[in-house]
């Protein structure tokens, strides 16, 4: 039995998941793929972009944080989110209020992206210790015009926005508090690690980039700011080229990180934005996210060779990152769970 958390490696996908999909349809433009965030279906003169994500590891504003992680995964193909369907999963003898908290969360959070929850499942559940909500998102985008993580192209520059580590820095500062304060963390920093969760949503910047003719787009997730680089190099065949000292890290993240023992590139990593696109392109890039006030940086390259992603470290060291990457919040739950 596997003691394994989070993702599953991608051999078992591939072998397990992967090689049963049920029957062909000529109009599944983008199905199950390692790295690629969403379904995209052929409906004519769009298409239809549809992603289901889990959220397991976070209990404070769990309902509000599932809409935009799910709505991210659409966003990031150049769709619009429009419709939300939720299967909320509840402990067993949990009171109403919970119930009331989670639902009243995810109405805010669809009212923030304009989309509408269309339908779900809702049920209390045996040996369950904490919320999980699975949520699927659908949008649509011009049939024309949509974009895959299996994009990118050599010669395209790699660009990150915001920082590394967001949604796993205000977790991290919420369910281990505790922890973290008898580490010498002082709570003004943890208060503003906690402000990270509002930053979360990227459909705002994923839109405006679609619209510049990105060649690539990705939401690093589980595994962090290097799991979604790796997923966006393998996805594409490609060699990815980063270098660390380009890549942005808040102080915040640095310091309950290094509290905690966790590396903050491999940190779940919502609200960071990556994307690929040609050098002639990157003015433009830089003016759409300047109008909406997005912080963002040039972090590597794309490159012919054997695909894969190379991470240049600030202490010298080029570092070879397979297809998976551990991820760190994971791994401190679960660690955390055994003690």
């Amino acid at each position: 039995m596997s003691s394994e958390v989070g993702k599953v490696r991608p051999d078992l996908l591939a072998k397990f998941v992967f090689s049963r999909t049920g029957v062909e349809d000529p109009r599944v433009l983008v199905g199950p793929a390692y790295g690629e965030d969403s379904a995209i279906i052929d409906m004519g003169d769009f298409v239809l972009v549809i992603h289901s994500d889990p959220i397991t590891e976070a209990v404070g504003r769990i309902g509000w944080l599932a809409v935009h992680v799910a709505c991210n995964d659409v966003a990031v193909r150049g769709a619009k989110p429009e419709w939300l369907l939720p299967v909320i999963l509840l402990p067993e003898g949990c009171p109403d209020g919970l119930l009331d908290e989670v639902t009243a969360q995810i109405d805010r959070a669809a009212r923030e992206v304009g989309a509408a929850v269309v339908g779900g499942h809702t049920e209390r559940c045996p040996r369950l210790d904490r919320p999980i909500i699975s949520m699927t998102a659908v949008g649509t985008a011009p049939r024309d015009r949509y974009v895959i993580t299996g994009g990118a192209k050599p010669g395209d520059v790699v660009l990150m926005t915001k920082g590394a580590g967001l949604e796993g820095t205000a977790i991290l500062a919420t369910d281990f508090s505790a922890e973290l304060t008898e580490a010498g963390v002082p709570e003004e920093l943890l208060e503003k690690a906690r402000a990270f969760m509002s930053e979360i949503s990227l459909v705002k910047e994923a839109l405006a980039l679609a619209e510049v003719g990105v060649n690539s787009m990705h939401d690093p997730t589980e595994g962090g700011l290097l799991g979604g680089l790796a997923e966006l190099a393998y996805a594409s065949g490609r060699r990815v080229e980063v270098w660390e000292e380009e890549m942005l890290v808040r102080p915040e993240t640095e310091a309950i990180c290094r509290a905690l023992g966790v590396d903050p590139l491999k940190l779940i990593g919502s609200g960071c934005l990556l994307a690929t696109l040609p050098k002639e392109k990157l003015g433009d890039a830089q003016k759409a996210l300047g109008r909406l006030g997005v912080n963002w940086a040039m972090i590597g390259e794309v490159r012919e060779g054997p695909p894969g992603l190379l991470v240049h470290r600030k202490d010298g060291r080029t570092e070879r990152i397979g297809p998976f990457v551990e991820e760190e919040l994971a791994r401190l739950v679960s660690s955390k769970g055994a003690r």
